[in-house]
């Protein structure tokens, strides 16, 4: 079984500011990059308990793309640091090989939801972002991105907001919620308590992902709310994108990867 593991921060266990997701204030991040690979272990370790042979591949998708400690992972994993400026992001791999599964640790609610003090969907240049009228999140922008190569979506960890759209979004797949937002603040379990849930978690998942398989539109509508007037004028002349009013900038196509295209001109940093 090849298996991707698609790793981001802020839905880590017990993250709730903005310096702890940042390299540049190495106290406060320190703890949660390690935590961040204690869980992106956990769910290598629960896939293993499932399938001893699994081959594991790993994209650390969070900011710089320098986050993981590569040695506190298993031997079988291969992972992708750093980014390839390709418009699959934070799924980039996924398209070399044949994946049975694909499983999201550390992924956070959407931007100006209440779930999580850090949401956001992608940057923060953005207000929100819809898609097909739904609030979009990262997990569920790449979720499609899975569902585009045929890949089922079978396990994800972050804050309960995500978590429980997700089990809506894919009814079968296996959430773990470490935290839940209350305004600026996160209350969490206790981080050994999230690394053992989520081993279980994963393994669980892995032997189900036939039902788990990505629902795909038959057509994508995409609206980006920019902050700033400036920049949605100026992200309005990608190709087939228009300017619906001051700020927001709409797209739409019925392929996911020109909706990946647009994505990566327009909103990815």
């Amino acid at each position: 079984m090849n298996v991707f593991i698609s790793a981001d921060i802020e839905g880590t266990c017990g993250i709730t500011v903005w310096p702890e997701t940042e390299r540049s204030t190495p106290q406060d991040y320190e703890p949660f990059q390690k935590q961040m690979t204690r869980e992106v272990r956990a769910a290598c370790d629960g896939v293993l308990a499932a399938d001893k042979a699994a081959e594991i591949f790993v994209k650390d998708a969070h900011d710089s793309a320098r986050n993981l400690d590569p040695a506190a992972l298993p031997e079988c994993v291969r992972i992708m640091r750093g980014w390839t400026g390709d418009p699959l992001s934070m799924m980039s791999g996924l398209d070399t090989g044949d994946f049975a599964a694909a499983l999201f640790t550390g992924y956070h609610a959407w931007a100006s939801s209440g779930g999580n003090p850090l949401s956001h969907t992608m940057n923060l240049r953005n207000e929100f972002i819809t898609l097909n009228g739904v609030r979009m999140s990262e997990f569920m922008m790449n979720a499609y991105t899975a569902g585009y190569y045929g890949v089922p979506v079978v396990f994800l960890s972050g804050d309960k907001a995500l978590c429980d759209f997700a089990k809506e979004f894919i009814p079968g797949i296996t959430t773990v919620a470490v935290n839940e937002g209350r305004g600026g603040a996160t209350v969490s379990i206790h981080p050994d308590v999230a690394v053992k849930a989520i081993k279980e978690g994963a393994r669980k998942a892995v032997k189900n992902a036939k039902n788990c398989l990505v629902p795909m539109p038959d057509l994508f509508e995409m609206t980006v709310r920019f902050r700033d007037h400036k920049m949605a004028y100026s992200k309005s002349f990608y190709p087939g994108a228009s300017l619906e009013d001051e700020k927001n900038v709409i797209f739409s196509s019925d392929d996911w990867f020109e909706m990946l295209r647009f994505s990566h001109f327009v909103i990815s940093d």
